[in-house]
């Protein structure tokens, strides 16, 4: 039998963990997880770690990993699945990876090519700057400094801070557009890759999402959030779940306004992440349970 990664994806909320683990289980392997937040030991409810229950009942990896101090790209994904997918795929033949980043998928399906580190200073400048200026500042800067990012980029890439700042400090940082170092052809790895996709009509997931937010401010989102504060500067907090606490915090929101705009961004996160999905031809898609 050859070697065979199942890449499980879709939507944020749309049940790919409970399905991923079912897979693992029939094949007796572990899982891999591709997602760009839970991979990082200080995110937890906001970023619907898997269950302690789920993760004891299949071995999961890059779930809680890293440190939101450390630096973690579709680059470093990609170095640390392979090495990964290769020790299991010798011990068990087959490897079932889940999650919602699709760029990560991409780069451990297709492989990238390494970004020249990048100072921190200046990451943490435009990290400042963007929050001080906000986001059209963002953009504007990427417009000018990198046009040829900015004319390729979708809507969704458009209005996401952490891809905008990224391809403006690669720009900066190297005077290269980030184009420059996405590779022309895709590497050869030498074992099967088979997606699987899952989705539900709008109206069911994203009552799904609703209702999952609501669950995670249950579950102490808000004191998980007050925590982390004192470090919302860092890039792996600028991300939904977290930075819509900050008005309610200062004073300027009722907590339901919180609640209500993470549910809108959550949404619009999914809508983005299908709008990527579905541009692979690869991905056998399935209706996820209800």
């Amino acid at each position: 039998m050859t070697p065979t990664v199942y890449i499980i994806v879709g939507p944020t909320a749309v049940g790919k963990t409970k399905y991923a683990i079912a897979l693992a289980q029939k094949l007796k392997t572990e899982i891999i997880s591709a997602d760009a937040r839970q991979c990082y030991q200080e995110l937890n409810i906001g970023v619907a770690r898997p269950s302690l229950e789920e993760l004891t009942t299949v071995p999961h990896h890059f779930i809680a990993s890293h440190s939101i101090q450390e630096t973690e790209n579709a680059g470093t994904f990609e170095a640390y699945a392979m090495a990964k997918a290769t020790e299991l795929l010798a011990q068990f033949g087959s490897v079932v990876m889940v999650g919602g980043t699709g760029l990560y998928i991409k780069a451990f399906v297709e492989g990238m090519d390494q970004i020249p580190a990048i100072d921190p200073a200046l990451r943490s400048q435009i990290q400042d700057d963007v929050s001080l200026k906000g986001i059209d500042w963002l953009q504007a800067q990427v417009q000018a400094k990198d046009p040829a990012y900015w004319a390729q980029a979708d809507q969704g890439e458009q209005q996401n801070p952490q891809r905008l700042s990224r391809a403006l400090e690669v720009v900066i940082g190297t005077g290269q557009s980030i184009l420059s170092f996405q590779l022309q052809s895709k590497k050869l790895r030498s074992f099967n890759i088979q997606k699987i996709g899952l989705e539900l009509p709008r109206e069911q997931l994203y009552e799904r999402i609703n209702q999952r937010v609501h669950k995670m401010v249950e579950m102490g989102l808000e004191e998980e959030v007050k925590a982390l504060r004192p470090q919302f500067h860092l890039n792996a907090l600028q991300t939904v779940g977290y930075q819509e606490w900050l008005p309610y915090f200062e004073g300027h929101q009722t907590k339901e306004a919180v609640i209500e705009a993470i549910q809108q961004n959550t949404r619009h996160y999914a809508k983005r992440q299908m709008t990527w999905f579905k541009k692979d031809p690869e991905i056998s898609w399935n209706q996820a349970s209800k």
